[in-house]
């Protein structure tokens, strides 16, 4: 088993979460799809899948959902 979590920018309510819930489910071995919504912020997402899910397959389907995976945080 592999999670990965993301970062998703523009999620506001329920219909956010399910279609993003929905999106990502549909990639190939993905068991399982937590989203944390943070209204307004960066919500978070967390996919469980049986191997590792590539960065390409997850973004696009955060795009097929119409929201974007938000940039990494600098530290500095």
């Amino acid at each position: 088993m592999s999670t990965q979590t993301v970062s998703v920018q523009g999620m506001t309510c329920g219909h956010c979460v399910k279609s993003v819930t929905e999106e990502v489910s549909a990639i190939p071995g993905v068991t399982d799809v937590a989203v944390e919504l943070v209204n307004g912020g960066t919500s978070t997402v967390t996919i469980t899948a049986a191997e590792p899910v590539s960065d390409e397959a997850i973004a696009a389907a955060i795009d097929e959902a119409g929201y974007t995976i938000a940039p990494p945080r600098s530290l500095i």
